[in-house]
């Protein structure tokens, strides 16, 4: 008694020491070996989280006095969030839960450490918001071209900003347009997808760049010029560039605007028009204005060298028609005279076409069918003009009246005929002058109509060329030919049932559904409207009074062709008796992620027989982020539930499958521990998975112990110390156990 009296003084006196100490000294200098000095978490970097993905696990690493060696200490530490609305933890595995910050807290021993976590909403939504509904013209206003990129989530789930100026951008044709942060740049006409990406989100819309102008032309004073001559000394000259409205066909000046150019800037410069001489030679001069252009051919020569006839082109005359031809020579810098009169005029045959002197003009006058070259000769100087003479005739006759033709095709312009007095017929195709009553739907380029991507009806109007006829004039040039040019959405796919299409015998079933996706994009329920064919006589395609139906007539099979458009789709149809009962096996599935399994369907027919439906059944899954489907074939792709529904004949089937994350390893705070009897020490069990997810398990392990009279454990791993001895406590979850020894003393 008197020993143990001792011992408690002593422990009493030994206890007021180390206070002392403790007060006087720091606790660095007066720990002892294995006490902890600090605490720190494995990275010092700001933790971001998004709402609904993985969690994420911290871990914590103590600093022992005596050893250089850090321990994980991530299990027994104390864990606390500065605001559980935001981010929740436990065993240092963070849950992101709403848009914010916290501070989280990690406490060991008295040792403490922080770290801040933010948190986001993921981004579910990106809106593009555009000007004319993707349709621009070469030319537009810099207020038109601007794309808002309107995204959904962040700090909420429901704020929008724009992020533009962010996002990625992309244009499917930098010859069409470019984009940059919003900002639409034009380039030419056609069609481009403009694509924008932001955070996992994306959006896109198709756009439309057309020209503004149909032509542009260049005119000296009020007459088109497709070459000019000029001589070395000539005084500028001045030049016009008038363009061409695409739609009404109206005219603008836009010299000034025009870009100029000179393919020889040795022989002309040109500049706003205005056409300088240097030298003698060959230029062209091109102008260029918002995606059209024109050029003329220019001459330069010396003084007294150049012999100017107008009309300068080749004509197209009938029997009797007479032109007047003048003949001019430039005698000075910036003279002209004509020399009509004194010029020698020869015709290569003068069964064609005639000349005659009529003072300052010569007289072309045409006498039959054929061709003449007409050649002017004065001092030394020469030009040649091909004359051709075409029969009197009474009516022009096109060969066709109407044309249906699909956006951005083209098709060559229609034969055209010419009745003669005899009744026979002439090709008088090369004549003809085309005008388009709307460029913006159709338009006249080298000999072709040309739709671009517009649709609607225009009407394409021929004549015979507008020669420059003096008398004789031939009726026929009053004489117009109509040809109506129906121009309609190209269709690029018919969409129709992935697999055949089975009808029941005796049965009347709807026609397929068919989607028709235009050309432009959009798409079409055409179903009402395609021309449907049926090969065979197992079926037969009957009209009722809710419209046309399909009835099964034998068992067997055969084709349903479906055309609409510039499309035909083909669907294979069968014919069979009917199903009266599915029996699917399994009808429940556990699936671990990235597993596959089939799902077998029998059916029953009413004649008693049975049949493999396994791969006829159209399965639709309830979750398709858990679980895809294909044919008979199921496979599991993230953790969750779904519902496979699909039916055959009318009669529905289901099978619920869960998709669970394959357990790889279970891990223990502490694999053993010594207690004394009455006392308890808590334990923390981390499950890991193959998805890479990590996770606190204890609550949901199912506890033993080996000798529940030493050691004994609570549901939520909870070891309490009963008495002396030693005890093995396992935990188990799935296949996956952990195993924590015991000692009570």
């Amino acid at each position: 008694m008197m020993t143990q009296n001792m011992n408690r003084t002593m422990t009493k006196l030994l206890l007021i020491i180390v206070l002392l100490a403790t007060a006087i000294f720091p606790s660095s200098v007066l720990a002892a070996t294995g006490d902890t000095l600090s605490i720190d978490f494995d990275s010092t970097t700001k933790v971001d989280l998004v709402v609904g993905q993985t969690p994420k696990q911290l871990k914590v690493l103590a600093t022992l006095e005596g050893t250089s060696t850090k321990k994980d200490v991530t299990g027994s530490a104390v864990w606390t969030s500065s605001n559980n609305s935001v981010v929740k933890v436990i065993g240092g595995l963070l849950t992101p839960m709403d848009g914010g910050t916290a501070v989280i807290t990690a406490t060991y021993n008295s040792a403490v450490t922080t770290i801040e976590v933010s948190v986001t909403h993921p981004y579910t939504k990106l809106d593009l918001v555009y000007s004319s509904d993707g349709k621009y013209t070469l030319g537009d206003v810099e207020s038109n071209l601007t794309v808002i990129a309107n995204a959904t989530g962040g700090q909420s789930t429901t704020i929008v900003k724009d992020v533009a100026e962010s996002a990625e951008w992309s244009s499917s044709d930098g010859s069409v347009l470019t984009v940059s942060k919003g900002k639409l740049t034009l380039v030419g006409a056609g069609t481009a997808t403009i694509t924008a990406k932001y955070k996992g989100v994306t959006d896109s819309f198709k756009a439309a760049v057309k020209l503004p102008y149909s032509s542009i032309v260049i005119k000296k004073g009020a007459t088109l010029v497709n070459e000019l001559e000029m001589l070395v000394g000539d005084l500028p000259l001045k030049v016009t560039a008038t363009t061409i409205d695409a739609l009404n066909h109206s005219e603008v000046n836009a010299t000034t605007e025009a870009a100029w150019t000179s393919s020889n800037a040795s022989v002309a410069t040109v500049s706003a028009g205005e056409i300088k001489v240097l030298a003698t030679g060959k230029t062209v001069i091109t102008v260029k204005y918002l995606g059209v252009s024109s050029s003329v051919d220019v001459y330069v020569r010396a003084p007294y060298e150049a012999l100017l006839v107008t009309p300068s082109e080749d004509q197209s005359l009938f029997i009797n028609e007479m032109i007047k031809v003048t003949a001019e020579v430039r005698d000075a810098v910036n003279s002209t005279k004509n020399v009509s009169s004194s010029a020698v005029w020869n015709s290569s045959n003068q069964m064609v076409a005639t000349l005659a002197t009529y003072g300052d003009y010569e007289g072309i006058t045409a006498k039959s069918v054929s061709t003449s070259t007409i050649k002017i000769d004065y001092l030394g100087l020469s030009r040649d003009l091909k004359v051709t003479v075409y029969p009197t005739l009474k009516d022009l006759v096109v060969d066709k009246k109407e044309l249906e033709l699909y956006t951005n095709e083209s098709v060559s312009l229609p034969k055209v005929s010419g009745t003669k007095l005899d009744g026979s017929k002439i090709d008088i195709s090369s004549e003809m002058d085309w005008t388009s009553s709307n460029d913006e739907i159709a338009k006249v380029e080298d000999g072709k109509i040309v739709v671009d991507s517009s649709t609607g009806s225009v009407t394409i109007t021929g004549t015979i060329k507008s020669n420059k006829v003096a008398s004789g004039r031939s009726s026929i040039r009053d004489q117009r030919i109509e040809l109506k040019v129906t121009v309609k959405d190209k269709v690029l796919v018919l969409i129709g049932p992935e697999d055949s299409f089975g009808i029941v015998i005796g049965e009347e079933e709807s026609l397929p559904q068919v989607t028709a996706v235009m050309e432009s994009g959009e798409e079409r329920d055409v179903t009402d409207s395609i021309q449907w064919v049926l090969s065979g006589s197992n079926a037969v395609i009957k009209q009722t009074s809710k419209g046309k139906v399909i009835k099964g007539l034998l068992k067997g099979s055969a084709t349903l062709k479906g055309t609409y458009g510039n499309k035909t789709l083909s669907i294979p149809v069968i014919i069979e008796q009917k199903v009266v009962k599915l029996v699917v096996e399994p009808t429940t599935l556990e699936m671990n992620i990235k597993g596959s399994k089939a799902i077998k369907v029998t059916g029953y027919f009413s004649n008693g027989k049975t049949a493999n439906f396994s791969s006829a059944i159209n399965w639709v899954s309830s979750n398709t982020s858990a679980v895809s489907v294909k044919g008979a074939t199921v496979k599991a792709l993230a953790e969750g539930a779904s519902t496979l529904s699909g039916s055959y004949q009318g009669i529905a089937v289901s099978v619920k499958i869960t998709v669970v994350p394959k357990l790889l390893k279970l891990t223990v705070s502490e694999s053993r521990l010594k207690l004394a009897p009455g006392t308890a020490s808590a334990i923390v069990v981390t499950a890991q998975y193959d998805t890479g997810a990590v996770s606190v398990v204890t609550g949901v392990t199912e506890w033993t112990s080996s000798k529940p009279s030493v050691a004994k454990v609570s549901s939520t791993g909870v070891i309490t110390a009963v008495a002396p001895g030693t005890a093995s406590i396992k935990g188990k979850l799935g296949s996956k156990t952990v195993t924590v020894s015991v000692t009570v003393k």
